[in-house]
């Protein structure tokens, strides 16, 4: 028998053990297990973005687990069970890649996507947008807004465009910031803000990923400088703390 399915029949019946014998595990609902998931998935980012194997391997597990975990409080509400969920994305992908279980012709990956978006509204979806979660973080969801109008050629025909856009913006901003309007200021901020992650498409940065890099890289300089200082940070100057900041940077981790 197929490893793969010795081990998921494995973790099954562990879960049937878990919900029947155990007191936490029988209490958990769709709701208390909620904000855990989402604890689980952001785990899972930062193992693939230190590309970790091993913790990535933790962290798969843990997500397995989670939606084993799901399915079987649906079964008991008689409601579906894993077997319907993982027909249910089968049947999905078969029905989404008509270019491999079908007769369709794609030509490159983003012929793929804009396919992919067209079939999902004639599976009824009113628009490109409403598969985009509410709850995603903003930055996130910007990015995957774009790129979903995208598909539908909802952007500008070249990146120079993107640039004059975001310089635009920029102007904008700071002629808020001139008038002192906060609301406004904000608005354009947001704007600003918009236009730049926009651009990361463009350039085939993703802009969550390459901010995150960034706020490791400031963590990392300014616990340098914390454990260097020769007194207190509140007693330094910012030229004394910055030379520091520049030796941090000369250090290998």
């Amino acid at each position: 028998m197929d490893k793969r399915l010795v081990a998921f029949e494995r973790l099954l019946n562990i879960m049937d053990d878990l919900r029947e014998k155990c007191p936490w595990d029988r209490k958990q609902t769709f709701q208390s297990l909620r904000n855990l998931t989402i604890e689980e998935t952001y785990e899972l980012a930062d193992a693939l973005l230190e590309e970790n194997l091993t913790d990535i391997k933790e962290e798969v597990g843990d997500i397995l687990l989670h939606m084993v975990f799901y399915s079987k409080i649906a079964s008991e509400k008689e409601a579906w069970d894993i077997a319907d969920a993982l027909h249910s994305i089968c049947e999905k992908l078969i029905a989404r890649h008509p270019h491999i279980y079908g007769d369709v012709e794609v030509k490159d990956e983003e012929e793929v996507k804009r396919n992919w978006e067209k079939l999902k509204l004639k599976e009824g979806k009113k628009s490109v947008l409403q598969g985009v979660p509410m709850s995603l973080p903003s930055m996130v969801k910007a990015y995957r807004m774009q790129q979903k109008t995208g598909t539908v050629g909802f952007e500008w025909e070249n990146t120079d465009d993107v640039i004059d856009k975001c310089y635009e913006e920029f102007g904008e901003l700071q002629e808020a910031v001139e008038s002192g309007d906060q609301d406004h200021i904000e608005e354009e901020f947001g704007d600003f803000l918009f236009s730049l992650i926009n651009y990361s498409r463009y350039i085939k940065v993703d802009p969550e990923t390459a901010l995150e890099k960034t706020n490791k890289k400031f963590k990392k300089r300014f616990e340098y400088i914390e454990k260097n200082a020769p007194k207190s940070l509140e007693e330094m100057t910012l030229t004394e703390m910055d030379a520091l900041w520049e030796e941090s940077k000369r250090v290998k981790s």
